[in-house]
Formats: C-alpha cells, sequence, structure tokens
C-alpha cells in the first residue's frame, strides 16, 4: 500500500473513532448505526453491552429488492428509517443513540435519522 491511501484509511479510521468514543449502545437504549456505499444504505440496531444486532434493514433487504427502494436515495434513506423504527417497535425499543459513523448529519443520513423519528424512535 503507497502513502497516500495509508494516509487516507489513517484518516477515515480517525473519522470513525472521534464519533464512536461518545456513542455506546446499551440494552435499554441500543446504537442505530448507518453506514453507505455509492449504491446501497443499512442500518443496524446493535446493543453493544452484549455485542449482538437486535435489528437491520438495508436498500439489499428482501423487502426491499423488488421495489423502487433498493438503490440508494434520499427517499429510500427515509423508507429505510421508517422501517427499522418499526423493527424496533416489536422488539420493544423506544429510543436509541444514533451513530452516524464517519458520515456527515446531511444527505441519506439525515433523511434515515428523520424517518426513524417520524415512525416514532426517539433519538
Amino acid at each position: 500500500m503507497d502513502n497516500s491511501k495509508k494516509k487516507r484509511l489513517r484518516a477515515r479510521t480517525n473519522r470513525v473513532m472521534r464519533v464512536r468514543k461518545k456513542v455506546r449502545g446499551t440494552a435499554q437504549r441500543p446504537r442505530l448505526s448507518v453506514h453507505k456505499t455509492n449504491q446501497h444504505i443499512y442500518a443496524q440496531i446493535i446493543d453493544d453491552e452484549s455485542g449482538i444486532t437486535l435489528a437491520g434493514m438495508s436498500s439489499v433487504s428482501k423487502e426491499n429488492q423488488s421495489t423502487s427502494m433498493n438503490k440508494k436515495s434520499k427517499e429510500t434513506a427515509r423508507h429505510i428509517g421508517k422501517q427499522i423504527a418499526e423493527l424496533a417497535k416489536k422488539k420493544s425499543i423506544e429510543a436509541v443513540i444514533f451513530d452516524r459513523g464517519r458520515y456527515k448529519y446531511h444527505g441519506v443520513i439525515a433523511e434515515l435519522a428523520e424517518g426513524a423519528r417520524e415512525a416514532g424512535l426517539r433519538f
């Protein structure tokens, strides 16, 4: 790996850890982790104390594959936010801690958060 790639990787890791060191999910208030790629968006509800994923939804999930919500867009992000909030309510989770990872809180990340808030998830 040449030096510029190492430098970018180190900067990316530092950004993630800067956010993650303040964010820790518990059993009462798990962490809503968001990840995005160039084509898809993913959301997971994670209990960090026991290290398990309680719920997960993405644009590549079976529910979204045959619909128009299978690509990354703001509408898809809002829809996935609503779906993850519904899954959380089924598991009796009312409040979460939002983990945006290394991404800025705008665009599809903000839309996912707003969709989850609309569906009744508190954070």
